[in-house]
């Protein structure tokens, strides 16, 4: 596909593109802070403790602000459906539009009729029903997750369709399509995800007001919660599922395996690159450092099976911007390794009782909390740039599917719109929760420098969590 940037499907693809990573920055979050506050809802109904309580309040607070900015940015995106890319909405629509109207229906409705009594309803619905607020949020958050994901392993592994009259996409069998396999391993893989952002969050936020000697008691408990989940999810993350969704990409989209290995020619005992730079011009990968057969076995279960190389698919159907993706999905397991390694020293050092007392370990929990953003929105453009040049892999091209009668100048018009607003909204949001989180959760506490460490042992033979 031309990329060029008069190709008015660039245009389309850079506006979509943008207006999804910006969008996904916010349910990322909800998703990840959502079973947080089951979770803590569940412990203060079963021991009593204000403190969990508390916990529920001020997250709640983040969340509504986090769900309330996800859906003024996400609303655009699908009017892009029909403005942008009409042709692809035409085609296939008789079958995405299943999983959108179904994410709208039975999710999105579930989610906003109780964000409500979440953050104002405690009172009034009494502990009980407080929680069952909290589950039918969190429940509604997921299920609205998977809808998507669903539409988008359509695309990425069609399934379950059959062609109509004016050879148009319909569903032919609803079960093969929500069951999609795909769909399944891609849930499971962003989930854990999502729960990798919101566990770094929730450990920020707590290390920042340990670090501050401020809600002593409220700041240990976000330590720990974040921590631990933090370790949990990110091990899920890169295994089963991120190993599993290696294996689909192997299993169906071989030419994007390669190319986001930078693999051109295909071998036996193919090694994973360490480093390396894609030279496309060449076909090979410059300075390459591999660690041998860990490709073979990681894709395809053995150390002695076949990867293919791009070089044994004609050009037209690599993804055209292999660089991209090469570096995109490196730097996605890069992130992936550390927040592993960085979570487990985190969860050792709490285990010791000396967690609170390391200033430079909570300064880098602190600050790491960008971080899974970054690693987000790097497997989502691994995924994306993967699937190119196609919208729906193996039989709808992505320069099929935009709008034929907006012009280079409208789209960018309005990309530039987009930008100025959601800057903007994005300036607006930091500057409310950082007012929620300077404000805290309940009244202010300090606590001297020199009792900190006695606090902080103190809170370790609670076991708050």
């Amino acid at each position: 596909m031309n990329s060029s940037l008069s190709d008015p499907a660039f245009w389309s693809r850079l506006q979509f593109g943008f207006t999804l990573t910006y969008h996904y920055l916010f349910p990322q979050l909800t998703m990840g802070l959502a079973w947080f506050l089951v979770y803590w809802k569940w412990r203060a109904l079963r021991t009593g403790n204000e403190e969990y309580d508390k916990a529920v309040r001020f997250w709640a607070k983040i969340f509504g602000l986090n769900f309330a900015l996800g859906v003024v940015t996400g609303i655009p995106m699908e009017f892009q459906f029909g403005t942008n890319w009409a042709e692809f909405s035409r085609y296939a629509g008789g079958v995405i539009g299943q999983t959108l109207g179904m994410e709208g229906l039975f999710a999105f409705f579930l989610e906003s009729a109780f964000v409500g009594a979440l953050i104002w309803g405690e009172k009034r619905l009494g502990p009980r029903y407080h929680f069952l607020a909290a589950v039918a949020v969190a429940s509604g958050s997921w299920l609205s997750g998977f809808f998507i994901l669903v539409t988008n392993a359509f695309m990425q592994h069609p399934v379950g369709y059959r062609m109509e009259a004016g050879s148009l996409l319909g569903i032919a069998s609803l079960r093969a399509y929500l069951l999609n396999p795909w769909a399944l391993v891609e849930f499971a893989h962003n989930q854990m995800a999502a729960l990798v952002t919101g566990s770094f969050v929730i450990a920020a936020v707590g290390a920042l007001y340990s670090l501050r000697r401020l809600h002593p008691t409220q700041g240990q408990l976000y330590l720990r919660a974040g921590i631990r989940m933090g370790l949990i999810a990110s091990v899920l993350v890169a295994f089963p599922t991120g190993d599993q969704q290696a294996k689909m990409v192997g299993k169906h989209q071989p030419v994007t395996l390669a190319a986001m290995e930078g693999r051109f020619e295909g071998r036996t005992m193919a090694g994973v690159a360490m480093i390396g730079q894609p030279n496309v011009a060449a076909h090979r990968l410059d300075n390459p450092i591999e660690v041998p057969g860990a490709l073979s076995f990681l894709a395809y279960g053995t150390f002695q099976s076949y990867v293919h190389g791009l070089d044994e698919y004609p050009a037209a159907v690599w993804p055209d911007n292999i660089e991209l993706l090469y570096y995109s999905f490196h730097l996605m397991i890069t992130l992936g390794t550390i927040f592993i390694f960085l979570m487990a020293y985190a969860n050792f050092q709490h285990w010791r009782g000396r967690l609170g007392s390391s200033s430079w370990l909570l300064w880098v929990l602190m600050l790491a909390f960008p971080f899974p953003y970054i690693a987000n929105t790097l497997g989502w453009m691994t995924a994306e740039l993967g699937r190119q040049p196609w919208l729906i892999y193996g039989i709808f091209q992505t320069g099929q599917g935009y709008s034929k009668l907006v012009s280079n100048g409208n789209v960018i018009f309005t990309l530039i719109g987009f930008v100025g607003l959601y800057f903007v909204l994005g300036v607006l949001f930091l500057y409310l929760v950082g007012r929620e989180i300077a404000h805290g959760p309940g009244e202010v506490v300090t606590i001297p420098e020199e009792e900190h460490e006695a606090v902080a042992a103190s809170l370790q033979e609670e076991r708050l969590v």
